[in-house]
């Protein structure tokens, strides 16, 4: 729960000198209570540091006071979190803000507003006012943070198809490999280094399988990191017995939980070829989609991995 500073209370003070003791009015403002505020902060990669922190109360600005003091503002809450994070009202799930630049801040519970001290409501008709405005109240809401990973290049294919492998071949990242399904248990991210000091972002994302899009498997808790990439890299292993329609049902599982996941470039790789020999992949050539850019690939032997990169690369910069 967060909840904003409350604004100071005007002050209704009236001056009291020797020499007139009458002199008006000269309350006050009330300061403005604090904010709680997201900053961008590029140096934070998950939403760890956060996980015991319930609640975040931000500072309520003091009140005014005589010879038109105004009070000191509240002082404000701000939470480093990494780029990607989207805020959104517990209750109503309305999008409060999205972090996406390192630096950027975000209002996600405003302050109150200070009252008007009694000097402003002064008039000729009515000279010594006695009263003054009170603060604004706090603003108090749940709110979830939710981290989306921003990457380049999304990889979506079923669980044990190469994506890990294939992430450790192409960067520097360490997934976990292993020869069991849902080895890959959270996003990881490998930056791949292209010619002439050219780079793009890949995020290896933990398998899809058929109904992840209604909760099955742990699709449904991924799926949204796959919202950020620009391409997503298709990825299914020769071993399959129908890699068309195992693509079909990756592509429906997209479909159903976003539909403009569909709008996204898309490339096709079929994993693990090394098993294969040249007939074979003449062979099996023949069955692949032909509405998609599709290649024969090998992470272990090193096969067409370069061309991969090389077919990425275009499609981001074509």
């Amino acid at each position: 729960m967060i909840r904003s500073g409350k604004g100071g209370a005007g002050s209704a003070h009236l001056l009291r000198v020797k020499y007139n003791a009458k002199a008006g009015p000269d309350g006050g403002d009330g300061g403005r209570g604090g904010h709680v505020m997201l900053r961008g902060n590029s140096n934070r990669w998950t939403l760890l540091h956060l996980k015991y922190t319930k609640h975040v109360f931000a500072e309520n600005g003091q009140n005014g006071g005589q010879n038109l003091c105004t009070g000191h503002d509240g002082r404000d809450e701000i939470l480093d979190v990494p780029l990607g994070c989207i805020c959104r009202d517990a209750e109503t799930g309305e999008q409060l803000c999205e972090i996406t630049e390192d630096g950027q801040t975000a209002i996600i519970a405003k302050g109150g507003r200070g009252g008007w001290g009694n000097d402003h409501f002064k008039s000729p008709t009515n000279q010594t006012p006695r009263y003054a405005q009170p603060g604004e109240p706090a603003v108090e809401r749940w709110v979830v943070i939710e981290l989306k990973v921003l990457a380049d290049v999304g990889l979506v294919g079923f669980p044990n198809a190469g994506k890990s492998t294939f992430l450790s071949v192409v960067s520097a990242a360490k997934p976990e490999i292993a020869d069991y399904p849902f080895t890959t248990l959270t996003p990881n991210l490998g930056i791949v280094k292209y010619h002439d000091d050219q780079s793009f972002c890949i995020a290896d994302i933990p398998g899809i399988i058929e109904g992840a899009s209604e909760g099955k498997g742990l699709g449904l808790r991924f799926l949204r990191h796959i919202e950020r990439n620009s391409i997503l890299l298709f990825m299914v292993s020769c071993e399959s017995m129908d890699i068309k329609g195992e693509y079909k049902i990756l592509l429906n599982e997209l479909k159903k939980y976003n539909p403009e996941l569909l709008d996204k470039k898309r490339i096709l790789a079929v994993t693990k070829c090394d098993i294969l020999d040249d007939t074979m992949i003449k062979q099996m050539k023949r069955t692949l989609p032909r509405s998609i850019p599709t290649i024969m690939t090998s992470a272990v032997t090193g096969y067409n991995i370069q061309q991969l990169k090389d077919l990425i690369f275009n499609e981001l910069h074509g």
